[in-house]
């Protein structure tokens, strides 16, 4: 050991140097690495109790149970969204593909009076092909994802508009695609089956990534492609999986979305991919792939809807929930660039 200019005790050797302590910034770091959901957890927690103050109405189980009914759509998306997101992607056509598989539900049930069971099937499809070929563009063609799906967005919608002829579609009461939007209370709490069915998803998902080689595949393909096509895991399988496994992700949401509003409607989820991006993001998933864990895009679109009540409770200009979200987001992308500029 030597002394410094400054009277200070300085390491001599680098092993003195790498012996050093951590530092409060590094083990932030380090705690923020491992566990990507914290970070949008606390400001969860923290959203919550600051407009649980402004307005006791806040915790009352009705209006949770409101927050809850209104993030199960874009939650379920966020779902399908973060499969993408983990391998490097991004899929700016998610909602438009739930908009189109919902109105195929729907019209299949009240024009041609299919059996529900049989609709949503059909819908189901739909959302899984739809996925596939924005799979297959980036896997075969090489093209761009952003490019891919922003393209892909103009021909869904096209497709959806033109096919619903501009009218929206409602289904009788008892229809079985209306079984997602029946309440389910626990004493004053009301959740729908949506809400349960987007729970459901995220546990599946959850398991599949944590626990199978699909998902560690998934998550060595977005931290490095080359490195896991030298490690032998086929990565255009492996793409092609994520997207497709997001249309089945996408395929729980229009069901949700059929329950939510009663039928299909072509102007309905307008915003649904911005939306499942922002939750994703502010969920601590990072842009750039192979980092972030599924729950944390359940708390993301938690927390943009939670800022959304919380305002309007408050009774404050509803556009700062816009700016509020638009910050969060900022704030989120910063943090991963940390995170990944920071070497633990």
């Amino acid at each position: 050991m030597t002394i410094s200019l400054d009277g200070q005790a300085a390491p001599a050797t680098a092993e003195d140097f790498l012996n050093r302590p951590p530092t409060v910034g590094q083990r932030v770091h380090a705690v923020l690495h491992k566990q990507p959901a914290l970070s949008p957890a606390i400001v969860l927690i923290l959203a919550a109790v600051a407009f649980g103050l402004l307005n006791s109405r806040f915790y009352h189980l009705q209006n949770l149970s409101l927050v809850a009914q209104q993030v199960a759509v874009v939650g379920a998306l966020a779902a399908g969204q973060t499969l993408v997101i983990l391998t490097a992607g991004i899929d700016l056509s998610i909602g438009a593909v739930m908009v189109l598989a919902s109105l195929v539900m729907s019209k299949l049930v009240f024009d041609q009076h299919v059996p529900g069971v049989l609709a949503l099937l059909v819908g189901a499809v739909i959302a899984v092909l739809a996925q596939a070929v924005n799979g297959l563009l980036v896997t075969k063609i090489k093209l761009p994802p952003f490019i891919v799906t922003l393209g892909t967005l103009s021909i869904f919608t096209a497709i959806t508009l033109i096919y619903a002829k501009g009218q929206t579609i409602t289904l009788q009461p008892g229809a079985f695609l209306l079984w997602s939007g029946n309440t389910v209370s626990i004493g004053s709490l009301h959740l729908t089956t949506g809400v349960l069915m987007m729970i459901g998803l995220y546990i599946v998902i959850g398991f599949a990534l944590r626990y199978t080689a699909w998902g560690r595949h998934l998550y060595a393909v977005g931290d490095d492609v080359e490195a896991s096509r030298l490690a032998g895991i086929s990565v255009n399988r492996v793409l092609l999986s994520a997207y497709m496994v997001a249309g089945v992700a996408i395929a729980v949401a229009a069901w949700i979305l059929v329950g939510r509003v009663g039928g299909g409607d072509p102007n309905s989820g307008l915003n649904a991919n911005l939306e499942s991006i922002t939750a994703v993001v502010i969920g601590g998933t990072s842009l750039f792939g192979g980092r972030g864990v599924v729950v944390g895009s359940l708390i993301g679109a938690l927390i943009v809807q939670v800022f959304d009540n919380g305002l309007a409770l408050a009774g404050l200009d509803p556009n700062y929930q816009v700016l509020a979200v638009g910050l969060l987001v900022i704030a989120a992308v910063s943090v991963d660039q940390w995170i990944r500029s920071v070497k633990a």
